[in-house]
């Protein structure tokens, strides 16, 4: 296929959230790979108007790296359904459950997925019960927020008020997390198909923004280490788990696995990181896919079937 099939590209990044630097680094990746291709790509860092600006510049679809709120939750995606222009990755409804931790948790509880115990926190919660209920340690998190951001390991339950109000300056919903013990595993999906697992070992208390972005000791192993019967299991359950909220085209299911080996699934990330630290692009690599190849394969997602020739 032609890359002149694509046309005029946008790529978006940046935006309003609290993760705008890594989309800035993301989309960068994303747009440097598809103009190496040939693509007419275009580079846009997203503002209020960025509605006005793709009508404006003539674009014939839209590469999505706007991660967070406004990018990732089905703002952007409604805006875009709104002017007729496709995009990668999920739609406004895909979209928006996943950003929404606490909603993607009850939407997996009543497909019958398996999902920690949690607990809705605000300001008049009674800590000791909250301990009680789902033991400690526990995780205490920010309902609307990636990258981990405003999540806190919570060890004693005099921490929980703090951990609280970190969680809550992010605003929305916060809630509390059965801390699970075991290993760490993350799934990317391409459309159907789900890449090599890929195991996360830190020596922090968890995969915070540190271990993510910054830190140098995070090891990621893939090959997971798993045997394949059982990788395959896990492969099955998280696309399950991602075709459950609706989710389409690429992303990214997190899940835990316990000490007595049962799935625990965590999250969904509709518009995973695209940076040297990032987890989608090092699965393709495993799968023998240069990160070039990946990026043209999620923007062919977005052609239509008079277009694919």
């Amino acid at each position: 296929m032609s890359q002149q099939h694509f046309g005029k590209v946008a790529v978006l990044m940046g935006g309003w959230s609290a993760e705008r630097e890594i989309s800035l680094n993301s989309g960068g990746q994303v747009l440097a790979a598809l103009q190496d291709a040939g693509v007419d790509a275009h580079g846009i860092d997203a503002d209020r108007d960025v509605l006005e600006v793709l009508k404006a510049g003539g674009f014939d679809r839209v590469f999505n790296m706007l991660h967070g709120r406004g990018g990732e939750d089905g703002v952007i995606q409604g805006g875009l359904e709104m002017i007729g222009l496709p995009y990668t990755g999920s739609g406004v409804l895909g979209s928006a459950v996943s950003m929404d931790k606490l909603v993607t948790k009850r939407l997996w509880r009543g497909a019958g997925l398996p999902t920690p115990d949690y607990q809705v926190l605000d300001a008049e919660t009674d800590w000791a019960v909250v301990a009680s209920g789902l033991g400690l340690p526990l995780i205490v998190k920010p309902a609307l927020e990636g990258s981990s951001i405003g999540m806190s390991k919570v060890e004693a339950v005099g921490q929980l008020p703090e951990a609280y109000a970190a969680a809550a300056a992010c605003g929305g919903p916060v809630f509390a997390e059965r801390w699970i013990v075991g290993a760490e595993y993350t799934a990317a999906i391409l459309g159907t198909e789900v890449l090599p697992l890929i195991r996360l070992e830190t020596p922090r208390s968890f995969y915070d923004y540190e271990a993510k972005y910054k830190a140098e000791t995070t090891r990621y192993h893939c090959p997971c280490g798993l045997e394949a019967p059982v990788e395959q299991r896990l492969q099955s359950q998280a696309l399950q788990a991602f075709e459950a909220v609706g989710a389409r085209g690429w992303g990214r299911v997190d899940l835990m696995v316990d000490r007595v080996g049962v799935p625990w699934l965590i999250e969904v990330n509709t518009v995973p990181g695209m940076t040297d630290h990032s987890l989608v692009p090092m699965a393709a690599r495993a799968a023998g896919m240069d990160f070039q190849a990946l990026v043209l394969r999620i923007l062919a997602d977005t052609l239509g079937d008079g277009e694919r020739q």
